[in-house]
């Protein structure tokens, strides 16, 4: 009975073992994807500067980038710091499951060996004979048999057990090699992220005394934005309010706040709903520049802009592209002459600003991932940003929350 519990813990504490380790190997698997996200966006940011740095009169694009990306190494060396640590602590696992095995296999090793001299004693056909031919009874008789084909069952197993266990050790003091490799290499990674960081803090530095030289050029600069950000946002909500209006008034309702529905479009604006977190960026190729909501100014922090939607930085020649199925209800151009074009899904509304051309017009059905024109690439300074805007009728909407890894 004792050998029975003694088992059955064995086989929890297995079990145990085994979803912790699983546990650990998706965390893992979670850690390192997301390492190779801000790796990525690393990569994509120093094509960018490297852009930005070629024009001139960029300083504070410049500044703006090299804050992104100082913050984008910080995330990188916490989430590789978590890694190294999750990997200590499965290193550690394993070096005490290596040490108990180890013992186990030593005393199997024992008891396999005792085994054997026994067999080795009883070995002959006439001692079992006589073993049998000794009992009392029929009943004593067979259970002499069967204790007998039971010991010889036994001892197979221990031998099985032994060559199980003998696997299982090679195989963890593998694992044990390749998780320490991974984890020097991390270190080492870690290691050359921080210098490249310190010298990125440095260039920052040297940023903010060249603008610290020109105050008033760069705080009359940084106004002229803030006007401009303001303008777009009016232009946006009451492009939407009109848009509302219009629809409402073709369906005989009246309202400028809240579109009304018809089963077909409250059934489109439901699948919206559902897919929030997985939609697709409103670009193949880009980088979140700027990201949705009150932030303080990169030179002086006093002073606080504010993003409705979220700004992506991405290649000349990029096209912009619907995120969902919807219906253009607008397509309009700017006061400095780009284009905005407004997707209805449903009640929501997805906005694209600043696109050099319009591939769609008015009343045209689209679907995800369809094309919608050609983002604007400033010819001054030689960028190329997409402005993104999220509405739910007049709600803003964090395009954060919506699009995926955005």
């Amino acid at each position: 009975m004792n050998k029975i519990c003694a088992y059955r813990f064995l086989g929890f504490a297995f079990l145990l073992v085994c979803g912790q380790i699983n546990a650990q190997t998706s965390e893992q698997r979670a850690l390192e994807a997301k390492r190779a996200q801000i790796q990525k966006e690393i990569r994509e940011m120093n094509r960018l500067l490297s852009q930005e740095k070629a024009e001139k009169g960029n300083v504070l694009e410049q500044m703006e980038v090299l804050d992104q990306k100082i913050n984008m190494r910080q995330e990188l060396i916490r989430v590789t710091n978590r890694q190294s640590n999750l990997l200590n602590r499965q290193i550690n696992a394993n070096v005490r499951k290596i040490s108990k095995l180890r013992e186990d296999l030593e005393l199997l090793k024992e008891d396999y060996a005792k085994l054997i001299v026994n067999s080795y004693q009883q070995r002959s056909n006439q001692n079992r004979l006589m073993f049998l031919l000794s009992s009392d009874d029929f009943f004593q008789a067979f259970k002499r048999l069967q204790y007998l084909k039971q010991y010889t069952e036994f001892r197979k197993q221990q031998g099985e057990e032994i060559l199980a266990k003998t696997a299982e050790l090679t195989t963890l003091n593998k694992d044990l090699v390749d998780q320490r490799k991974v984890k020097e290499g991390l270190l080492a990674e870690n290691r050359k992220v921080k210098s490249q960081l310190s010298k990125e803090i440095d260039s920052q530095k040297d940023l903010l005394k060249t603008i610290r030289a020109n105050e008033s050029k760069y705080a009359a600069a940084i106004q002229a934005k803030r006007k401009e950000a303001r303008r777009i946002d009016q232009e946006i909500e009451r492009l939407i309010r009109s848009a509302i209006t219009s629809s409402n008034k073709r369906s005989g309702k009246s309202g400028t706040r809240s579109f009304s529905l018809t089963p077909e479009a409250r059934a489109l604006a439901s699948s919206f709903t559902a897919n929030k977190g997985r939609l697709i960026w409103p670009v193949e190729k880009g980088v979140k520049s700027q990201g949705f909501g009150v932030y303080a100014d990169k030179i002086y922090p006093g002073i606080k802009h504010q993003n409705n939607g979220v700004t992506i930085s991405t290649n000349e020649g990029e096209k912009a592209r619907a995120i969902f199925d919807g219906e253009v209800i607008d397509v309009k151009t700017t006061r400095t002459g780009q284009k905005a074009i407004f997707i209805r899904h449903g009640n929501y509304i997805s906005t694209y600003y600043n696109l050099a051309s319009a591939y769609v017009e008015r009343g045209d059905k689209v679907l995800a991932r369809e094309e919608l024109g050609e983002v604007h690439t400033n010819k001054t300074n030689g960028l190329t940003k997409l402005k993104f805007y999220l509405y739910q009728d007049t709600k803003k909407l964090n395009p954060e929350e919506w699009i995926y890894q955005l």
